[in-house]
């Protein structure tokens, strides 16, 4: 079993940024896509970005496209999700999930294709 721990959430302006954090136990991160997810409330959870498990592919959604990137460290066992001119929209909380399955080339936007979520980091925007 793979537990992540998202940190880096907090109270920010529109147009300010944030860092978020996951940090994956297991000495087998390196081989595993990760995703990140959001959900605001009242609102289904939805796809963010996603980086293949040697970080030579990544995908966004079109609403934070442009402005958010992701990375990964796998040396640390860490995803990161760079969050630059944050809009109110964007408030939500924020998890990060493990793919066991794909291959290097590619990556999936789909929730329940993800093994393992984290509990979530809370972000809010305020205008």
């Amino acid at each position: 079993q793979v537990q992540l721990v998202e940190s880096g959430g907090g109270l920010v302006q529109a147009g300010g940024s944030l860092r978020l954090s996951c940090r994956a136990s297991g000495r087998t991160f390196s081989s595993y896509a990760m995703g990140w997810f959001r959900q605001a409330p009242g609102k289904e959870r939805e796809f963010v970005a996603a980086i293949s498990w040697s970080g030579g592919m990544t995908y966004y959604a079109d609403s934070v496209k442009g402005r958010f990137t992701i990375s990964r460290d796998n040396a640390k066992n860490t995803v990161y999700l760079e969050m630059n001119r944050l809009k109110p929209e964007d408030t939500a909380v924020y998890y990060c999930a493990v793919d066991r399955t794909r291959p290097d080339t590619i990556v999936t936007i789909v929730h329940y294709e993800y093994d393992y979520f984290g509990r979530g980091t809370q972000v809010t925007v305020s205008s």
